[in-house]
């Protein structure tokens, strides 16, 4: 056929207009270099979440590959984004996708076979996260590079990865990304970039502890990614990248050492063993050294609360590298152990000039191998989670008893104390050793006494009743759970269980759920083993926690069911948050009360003084036939309280009280504090979480430096001042110690104009003297851990209650070979008699670690000089985790108060507001925030009404 010039002309226009239209509907995808202005992993260059932002959006709208999700808003405002990328094909079937790995994580319903057939449907889900610690900027950038070659890469091995996989590319700290660039390239001149002495914490009021979040999740971070990987999604693969490697080497990574937690399902632990077999393959492979497992560094698989941690009480193949690197080149020292090849490090690395670009290239190969893992075994890995979700639905529907130290060390005790036990063969030559000799060990009989003991089994299930008095924290532990994927039921009319009547509302936790182990680690107490270097040398540090027990931290009240249990119990959609809707009960003529039990009277009462509504305290209850503890508030009626009150019965769930006769006791009126929270330059985390609660319980605040204590005239500006863990030097200590954990003060001359009045430290010389004047003139001072050291400094008659005398009559802390106690979770007495412990009760679980314990001087009880408000009654509190020489702590004071002139000094020993997971002990401090008439700039009267 031939055409005239014209129709040439016009198939050419044609032509041409569709290859624009065409350009212009998949615009080209562009390289880092093309979008940030360098590659990534260049030295003394990194990129700013709002560049990254807008590179995630750039990339989502030119690739086929990639579909962007705005998983929700950070706590300072920003989008925190995930990035799902796979093959176009499978990103058009992603809801389908997506059910099936719901159906076999929560294995429900569901046979072998059916399983069988899922799992070869559907697709392996692999997360990969980074810059969840926004100062490890490897994390974030290997995040870009590796989404970059995974939608540019056309290789076999990349297209089998998207045909095979789902990718959830997550961006884990957006707010900290933006802060730690702009920080570092602050600097014009590249050499002189350096990463040291941030400001300000790096995700706002927490930082580092971010990622001890997780299995309450406080913040909206955690809360956005917690949906994805527990709710929407449940990967059966996850994957988090850290830094720092152990120095001598380039990263530690898995499989980890022990102990490990004993819920788990044991294919959850060899799943890690087989992922970290592939991941240190390749990079033996690419001939990239310097890996380092198992004993090789301190990681191990025993907490709970982190981004990978708790994914393991999930069912999932939870991974964690710490990898060395970083924009300004490095050295990597001389480690003699890690020059060693053994099994932690069978490839060591050697000394050299480390660049950030080879730290990239390790993450990237690392991403690849777990990618690539899961690709080729995906029907295994799909079948995997639905094997362990099985299991635990198994398990929990029979009678079982978990394994744990304690249950062998009764097994052991009961066998050497049974004076008719059968005579064991040994060798006492190679018993040092362990070995057992043929014939040896011992008799099963002693192991069926404790591990077939009814009283012992594992429990059915969990009952939160509706009418403890604090439901509106149980409900706070509910969505804890709720956030973390459990299935939750509750109940819709009255039921009795074991004899035991519960009311309508009541929440019910079975553990025939897939997710058995989370549920048991939050109900049950951690039993960590006694772990030491050697027989009778020093203890081995836990990774983090020992000890956690979430429902003792938040004093929620629970039964614990041993036998198979049913009633009138509704299942409650996954992920559906609870709010537990409160009342107005009785005429409240006269007024209302509000109890010192529940957490959320102290938003109420803090909404009610703000809007000018009078409130009152009830040093000794309502009086008469009233059960009404002491301690609870009183609100006189009128038209503003009801309507303040009706409002937050409903939204805070709070049982309020309308009564029509005031009381007849004594009450004390209530008053609004101006407070202070001491922090320090580049942010405290306790203090950053305290600052939280606070704002979440309506307490107006300040948050003040050491510069401002110095400067003096504290009682003109603040009533009470506020010191968390780690604010107070010890007596005769290293004050700069007190600074931080990692880095030392900024010069004044290099610190921005802005942060120089956050600069200096708490000194003996200059801050206590103002802090006992402020008290002096009425002020009051709450210390928290170690910084109950202020009672030193002012000379009171305590003293350390954990020491023991040495042969030339010295005294000294007791050793870590007799006493030691990480964070658990221990039991103590109380004083309810003093307004400090209102609304705690007896006795209550409070968060310990390594914490201080007093002796009080005789006189000092005596004369008043001391207030004992907690202590040890018992020489076993233990509760949860793992107290090394507990018995020390017997008759030891854990809290107490002390006058100091006409004010008052606090000394709380345990970490009362801990990660505010503690919510069982927010009362020790909240009740410290309130002018109650004894003291105080307000001068509130002691009121009796009639």
């Amino acid at each position: 056929m031939r055409y005239s010039p014209y129709s040439l002309l016009v198939l050419l226009m044609v032509g041409l207009s569709t290859a624009l239209a065409q350009s212009s509907a998949t615009p080209a995808i562009p390289s880092p270099k093309e979008h940030f202005g360098f590659n990534i992993g260049d030295d003394y260059q990194l990129a700013t979440y709002t560049q990254t932002e807008a590179y995630f959006r750039k990339i989502a709208a030119a690739s086929d590959r990639v579909k962007l999700v705005d998983i929700g808003m950070t706590e300072e405002g920003r989008h925190q984004l995930m990035l799902i990328i796979s093959s176009p094909e499978n990103l058009k079937k992603l809801d389908r996708y997506k059910e099936i790995s719901q159906k076999l994580a929560r294995a429900e319903n569901l046979s072998d076979e059916q399983a069988h057939a899922l799992a070869n449907e559907g697709k392996a889900i692999v997360w990969i996260d980074g810059g969840l610690h926004a100062s490890e900027t490897v994390g974030t950038h290997q995040l870009i590079e590796t989404i970059w070659q995974l939608v540019s890469r056309k290789d076999p091995e990349t297209m089998r990865i998207l045909n095979d996989d789902i990718l959830l590319m997550t961006h884990a700290n957006p707010d900290g990304q933006e802060l730690v660039t702009n920080w570092y390239m602050r600097e014009p001149k590249a050499e002189k970039r350096v990463l040291d002495n941030l400001p300000r914490l790096y995700q706002k009021y927490i930082g580092h502890d971010n990622n001890r979040d997780f299995f309450i999740m406080n913040m909206k971070e955690t809360q956005n990614i917690g949906r994805q990987l527990f709710v929407e999604w449940i990967p059966q693969i996850m994957y988090n990248h850290h830094q720092r490697g152990p120095a001598g080497s380039v990263l530690a990574g898995p499989p980890y050492r022990d102990p490990f937690n004993y819920v788990f399902d044991p294919l959850m632990i060899t799943g890690i063993d087989a992922l970290g077999a592939a991941m240190i393959n390749r990079l033996n492979s690419e001939n990239k050294p310097g890996f380092t497992r198992l004993g090789g560094s301190v990681f191990s698989t025993w907490y709970n609360g982190g981004l990978r941690t708790t994914t393991h009480f999930h069912n999932m193949i939870g991974l964690l590298t710490e990898i060395i690197g970083g924009p300004t080149p490095e050295d990597i020292p001389v480690v003699a152990k890690y020059l060693i090849p053994n099994g932690n490090t069978p490839f060591p690395v050697l000394p050299q000039k480390w660049h950030f670009k080879q730290s990239i290239d390790y993450s990237v190969s690392l991403n690849y191998a777990v990618m690539g893992y899961a690709a080729r075994y995906r029907d295994e890995v799909l079948f995997n989670i639905y094997r362990m979700g099985k299991n635990s639905i198994e398990r929990g529907s029979k009678d079982t008893w978990g394994l744990s130290p304690k249950k062998i060390d009764a097994i052991t005790h009961t066998f050497q104390t049974d004076p008719k036990k059968p005579a064991v063969p040994t060798n006492a030559a190679l018993a040092q050793y362990g070995f057992v000799p043929r014939g040896g060990g011992i008799p099963t009989k002693y192991y069926d006494t404790i591990m077939k003991a009814p009283t012992l089994r594992d429990p059915r299930g969990f009952i939160i009743p509706a009418n403890q008095p604090d439901f509106a924290t149980a409900a706070k532990f509910i969505n804890a759970l709720v956030r973390t994927g459990i299935q939750i039921q509750q109940a819709t009319a009255d039921f009795t269980v074991a004899g035991k009547k519960y009311p309508a509302g009541s929440y019910v936790v079975k553990t025939d759920q897939a997710f058995r182990p989370h549920v048991l680690d939050m109900f049950e107490p951690q039993d960590h083993p006694n772990d030491f270097q050697y027989p009778g040398g020093p203890p081995v540090r836990p990774y983090d926690a020992a000890g956690w027990t979430l429902a003792y931290l938040m004093n929620v009240k629970f039964d614990r069911i041993l036998d198979n249990f049913d009633g009138p119990f509704k299942k409650l959609p996954y992920g559906e948050l609870q709010s537990p809707e409160g009342h107005v009960n009785g005429a409240p003529s006269a007024g209302y009360v509000l109890s010192a039990k529940a957490n959320n009277s102290f938003i109420a009462v803090n909404d009610l003084l703000a809007s000018g509504v009078d409130v009152f305290r009830l040093p000794n209850g309502t009086g008469g036939k009233s059960t009404v503890e002491s301690g609870a508030f009183f609100v006189p009626a009128s038209a503003k309280a009801k309507s303040l009150l009706d409002k937050s019965a409903k939204d805070l769930g709070l049982e309020v009280t309308g009564i029509s006769k005031k009381p007849t006791a004594s009450m004390i009126k209530v008053s609004p504090m101006k407070i202070a929270l001491w922090d320090t330059y580049g942010g405290s985390m306790p203090s950053g979480w305290v600052r939280w609660l606070m704002e979440q319980y309506h307490f107006p605040m300040k948050v003040i430096y050491p510069g401002d204590i110095d400067a003096g005239d504290l009682r003109k500006k603040y009533d009470v001042i506020v010191f968390v863990t780690r604010a107070i030097p010890a007596v005769g200590g290293r004050e700069e110690d007190i600074f931080s954990a990692l880095e030392r003060e900024p010069k004044e001359e290099t610190t921005p104009a802005e942060y120089k009045s956050r600069l200096g430290k708490i000194t003996a010389a200059k801050s206590i003297p103002q802090l006992k004047t402020f008290m002096e003139a009425g002020g009051t001072v709450v210390t928290i851990g170690t910084s109950t050291n202020l009672a030193y400094h002012l000379g009171l008659p305590v003293k350390n209650a954990l020491t023991e005398m040495t042969n030339t009559g010295t005294e000294r802390p007791l050793p870590g070979e007799k006493y030691y106690i990480p964070g658990s979770v221990l039991r103590v007495s109380l004083d309810s008699t003093q307004h400090a412990t209102w609304g705690l009760g007896q006795q209550t679980d409070v968060y310990f670690d390594a914490s201080p314990v007093f002796k009080l001087a005789p006189e000092a009880i005596a004369k008043g000089t001391v207030v004992p408000l907690a202590w040890f009654d018992t020489n076993k509190p233990l509760r949860s985790g793992w107290a090394w020489g507990q018995s020390y702590l017997q008759d030891g004071v854990a809290a107490f108060m002390a006058p100091v002139g006409s004010g008052k000094f606090y000394a709380f020993g345990p970490e009362i507001t801990f990660r505010a997971q503690a919510q069982g002990t927010f009362k020790f401090l909240f009740n410290q925030l309130y002018n109650t008439g004894k003291s105080g700039s307000q001068g509130n009267d002691v009121v009796s009404e009639d």
